[in-house]
């Protein structure tokens, strides 16, 4: 790890080179801090040269694909490989530890034959300390990377510049060996004639780079310095790309041509049809275009999302519209991306999209955003921010229909107050029922409407309608893909039943639901801690007890992302795991569940027939011995926490994430090992993946 300049990438190509196996390469970027983008560019690079399992190109489109599944199943790859190279550069580009979790699964999974070798500005938070002491570690910082005298005067050479010794220790002193101001000071010598260098007055320059590197622009001509500036805008350049956002022609014959004169133009593949800046350099030629041209800056990045758009690009579509600051049409792109993108899994950059809206202050002027954003926030358990951008859509003037011409945005409100359930399920069934008369049976989100009608219907008693509701949402969304919602619905229908003494349509219906969710693959979805439930309730009931207790722990590994955000559906999940607690005689669990359901019921005390069977089940918890606590009574916040002890982290990294005190997560971790019966971090984590309450 060093500062930028000192030669990191050039290092790692020449080390991929001589590796005596096979290597491959990923240069990592800002985007690549969506986890489940991520691991789609590491099982590409893995594929370009090893045999990959089709299943995991298989869980990577499933809707909601499971982070960790992927990560151990990549690092299944690694395990049986020999001979071996993974390449990451630029991963100080990394900042979203689940991120920093799957580079630590594979070096945890990498056997002695497989290297994986990272270069960046700053190291990645992994297990330094341990890997350094089992040998399995070099590493290489700035002092190694500084070049002496007599590779200075190599590099020198190399460029066609000749210098006297005395000047080459003196440049060499002056840049403390930094190889990329020293490289730069050699180009600039050559492009103007000069072999004699002022190194006083490059010492005298407090950015010595910067220096160097203005020195050079001015060596260029104003054509080259002007494509150079300007195209520094693009994230990667094409010679299409560059034709189109800078209103010029050739720009691809240019781009080989700077590639072929190495100033620090790096061809991003073997076809050199794709390039991109130094990344330090890319800096000071904006920060020079930001001087020359401001008003450009906008321009450009408008045509270079609108070629994106045009092109199949619509993710760098969406980052050059905002970066150019135009939300309306930035506004356009999302919405028309929320839908695929929530189940291709790629939570991370919808969350990213939807806070620079926020964080720019568009939300106001764009209730649209808002609402689909609540929405979002809502299904992955963010309540606080659901209830804030809710509020936010409520007060926007936007009408008309979403991009895609079938969902009115009043009806999206109404779905929305709906989900909500603020004001109780008589008001939830009154927005469900006007958001179904303005949601057109085209949209995408018909059949979440028509599931929320129902849903609200059963829980203010009408099961017969709400059965009719149901039925039509489940063939909906089947036809739709939306898996998730057509199974939540097929368990409130199997719920109905089994209330009605229909057991044999009961276990029926929550078959087809259980099946939607491993069909889909999309088993860390939320909403799948409520079908999980209710197949647990009748699987006991029919006496299979083993099964009953792995559908158990299933939902309560997913339970704590079910929040007040849903309030129905996460107070429905608690109860009948309350009910399946009960029939194990587990009243410490049983009353874990009810704190909780009683805490969502506090904010959301109008929930209907729920609130009924709460006081029901409280009094025959009550009438039942505590007994021993047991996994079965983890709460939230410890379920929450448990994934985390399999990582490498410390109880202060931890808690950094999760916004709580070290001391606070030492405390959890001890009631986590006492219900586990282990006395250990480790232990805990394995007794846990034995109870199926961790992912594979």
């Amino acid at each position: 790890m060093a500062p930028p300049g000192y030669g990191k990438s050039t290092l790692l190509r020449q080390w991929a080179r001589r590796h005596t196996g096979t290597s491959t390469w990923l240069t990592l970027d800002v985007n690549d801090n969506d986890p489940v983008l991520l691991l789609s560019y590491l099982t590409a690079a893995f594929d370009r040269i090893l045999p990959v399992d089709p299943d995991v190109f298989r869980q990577l489109t499933a809707p909601l694909p499971s982070v960790r599944v992927i990560a151990s199943m990549l690092g299944a790859v690694l395990m049986a490989q020999d001979r071996v190279a993974l390449v990451l550069d630029d991963v100080h580009m990394l900042e979203n530890p689940d991120c920093h979790d799957i580079i630590g699964t594979l070096i945890e999974h990498a056997p002695p034959g497989v290297q994986i070798a990272t270069a960046g500005r700053r190291p990645l938070p992994l297990p330094v300390q341990r890997i350094r002491a089992e040998g399995r570690i070099v590493e290489v910082g700035p002092d190694e990377l500084a070049l002496d005298q007599h590779e200075a005067a190599a590099l020198l050479h190399g460029v066609g510049v000749e210098l006297t010794e005395s000047q080459v220790h003196e440049l060499v002193g002056v840049t403390e060996g930094w190889a990329v101001p020293i490289y730069l000071a050699a180009r600039s010598l050559k492009a103007r004639g000069n072999a004699a260098v002022d190194i006083a007055k490059l010492a005298e320059h407090r950015h010595v780079a910067a220096y160097v590197w203005a020195e050079l622009l001015s060596a260029q001509s104003d054509e080259t310095v002007e494509f150079l500036t300007r195209s520094s805008l693009l994230e990667q350049m094409s010679g299409a790309l560059c034709d189109a956002a800078l209103v010029t022609t050739g720009s691809a014959a240019r781009l080989e041509a700077l590639a072929e004169s190495n100033l620090l133009v790096v061809p991003l593949d073997d076809r050199r049809k794709l390039y991109r800046y130094h990344q330090m350099f890319r800096g000071l030629l904006r920060a020079e275009l930001a001087l020359r041209d401001p008003d450009l800056l906008p321009q450009i990045r408008r045509r270079a999302g609108t070629w994106c758009e045009a092109n199949g690009l619509p993710d760098a579509a969406v980052g050059y519209t905002m970066a150019a600051g135009d939300a309306d049409h930035a506004a356009q792109l999302v919405l028309r991306r929320v839908l695929p993108m929530y189940r291709a899994g790629r939570i991370v950059t919808l969350r990213r999209w939807f806070d620079w809206f926020d964080d720019h202050g568009h939300m106001n002027s764009h209730p649209t955003v808002a609402v689909v954003g609540a929405w979002l926030s809502a299904l992955v358990g963010h309540a606080a921010t659901a209830e804030r951008w809710a509020d936010v859509a409520e007060r926007g003037a936007g009408q008309g229909q979403l991009p895609d011409g079938h969902t009115s945005i009043a009806g999206l409100r109404a779905l929305l107050r709906a989900g909500l359930c603020r004001h109780g399920v008589e008001q939830m069934l009154a927005d469900a029922e006007h958001a179904e008369q303005l949601i057109t049976p085209a949209s995408s989100w018909r059949a979440l409407t028509l599931a929320l009608v129902g849903i609200s219907r059963m829980l203010t008693g009408d099961t017969g309608r709400a059965d009719e509701e149901l039925a039509q949402a489940i063939d909906i969304a089947g036809d739709d893909g939306a898996l998730p919602t057509a199974s939540v619905a097929l368990g409130q229908r199997a719920l109905i039943a089994f209330d009605r003494g229909e057991h044999d349509e009961a276990r029926s219906l929550i078959a087809r639901a259980c099946a939607m969710v491993d069909e889909g693959r999309s088993q860390e979805a939320p909403t799948n801690a409520f079908v999980l439930a209710v197949a647990a309730r009748i699987t006991r009931h029919e006496g299979d007890v083993a099964q009953a207790e792995q559908l158990l722990a299933g939902a309560q590994r997913l339970r704590p992302a079910l929040t007040y955000a849903l309030p129905f559906l996460a107070v429905q999940t608690r109860l009948e795991l309350i009910r399946v607690l009960l029939a194990a005689a587990d009243a410490a669990g049983a009353r874990t569940m009810l704190r909780e359901a009683d805490a969502i019921l506090r904010r959301r005390p109008l929930l209907g027939i729920l609130g009924e069977q709460a006081d029901e089940l409280r009094a025959q918890i009550a009438r039942i011995p505590v007994g021993a606590i047991g996994a079965s009574a983890l709460t939230g916040a410890e379920l929450r926490l448990l994934p985390l002890l399999r990582t490498h982290r410390t109880f202060r990294e931890i808690g950094e994430r999760l916004y709580v005190s070290p001391h606070t997560v030492k405390t959890q971790a001890i009631s986590i090992y006492r219900k586990l019966g282990v006395s250990s971090r480790g232990g805990a984590v394995e007794r846990a993946a034995e109870l199926g309450l961790l992912s594979p």
